[in-house]
C-alpha cells in the first residue's frame, strides 16, 4: 500500500513551488494542464523521444494517469492541478444532457486516488488540487456536481491532507485541523501546526514516519519513467 497526500490551497499560494527541492530523478510530476514550473527547473524536462527519461508528464486521461502511477519506477508520483482532471472533461462534454457525466467524472476522480493509494509500497503520491468552501464555510477539495461531495470525501480517502498558507508574505503548510479544512496528518508526523511549504521535507518526513527505506542517490542514469505498454 503506497502512501497518498493530498495537498489543497488556492492558486498562488504554494502547492507547485513545493516541489522546488525534489530531485527530478526521482520524481513522475503528472500535470493535468501543462504550465511552466515556478521554480528554475532546468533539470525537469518533459518526457518526449527525445528525453524519454524526464520527469514531467502532461495528460488529464485518467487511465493513462492511472497506469503510470502503476508503472513507474519512480519513488515519488505527483499530479497536479488534480481538479482539472475533472474539470477538463466537464467542459468537454458540457453540451451532453442528464446527469451520467457527472458519475462518471466523479467515478474517473475517484480512480486516480483508489489508485494512488493501492500503488507499490515504496512509493508516495502527492495529489496537488484547488479548494472551495462549501455551504457551511468550511473548505475541502474543490470538485465537479455533487456526487463526490455527496457520495464520497475524497480527503477521507488519505491519511495526510495539508493546505497551503501565507502567512506575512511566507508560503506555508498547515498540518492541523483548526475545525474548518480537512487538514489531517498522523500523530507525530508533524509537531508544528505550521511547516514550510517543502514537499522534499514533507516526503523526507514521511518515509521516517512509516519507515520507508529511501536508497543513497547515485549518479547513474535514471531508469525510465514508466513500462510502456
Amino acid at each position: 500500500m503506497s502512501i497518498s497526500t493530498f495537498v489543497l490551497g488556492q492558486s498562488g499560494t504554494g502547492k507547485s513551488t513545493s516541489l522546488r527541492n525534489l530531485d527530478p530523478r526521482r520524481v513522475l510530476l503528472i500535470q493535468v494542464i501543462r504550465k511552466p514550473l515556478p521554480f528554475r527547473s532546468a533539470n525537469w524536462q518533459y518526457i518526449t523521444s527525445e528525453t524519454p527519461n524526464g520527469s514531467i508528464l502532461v495528460s488529464d486521461n485518467t487511465q493513462e494517469i492511472i497506469h503510470h502511477i502503476r508503472m513507474t519506477r519512480r519513488p515519488i508520483v505527483i499530479v497536479d492541478d488534480f481538479q482539472y482532471l475533472m474539470a477538463n472533461e466537464f467542459m468537454r462534454r458540457s453540451t451532453e444532457r442528464g446527469f451520467d457525466k457527472f458519475t462518471e467524472i466523479g467515478f474517473n476522480a475517484w480512480s486516480v486516488i483508489t489508485e494512488a493509494n493501492n500503488a507499490h509500497p515504496q512509493k508516495r503520491v502527492y495529489i496537488l488540487s484547488h479548494t472551495e468552501e462549501d455551504q457551511h464555510g468550511k473548505t475541502k477539495i474543490k470538485t465537479i456536481g455533487k456526487m463526490l461531495d455527496e457520495k464520497v470525501t475524497l480527503e477521507g480517502m488519505v491519511t495526510i491532507c495539508l493546505q497551503t498558507a501565507v502567512v506575512n508574505d511566507q508560503n506555508l503548510f498547515i498540518t492541523k485541523n483548526n475545525g474548518n479544512t480537512t487538514v489531517k496528518s498522523p500523530m507525530g508526523l508533524f509537531e508544528s501546526e505550521h511547516i514550510e511549504n517543502d514537499l522534499n521535507l514533507v516526503d523526507k518526513a514521511v518515509c521516517e514516519y512509516y519507515g520507508i527505506n529511501v536508497p543513497q542517490q547515485s549518479n547513474q542514469n535514471p531508469q525510465q519513467v514508466a513500462a510502456h505498454a
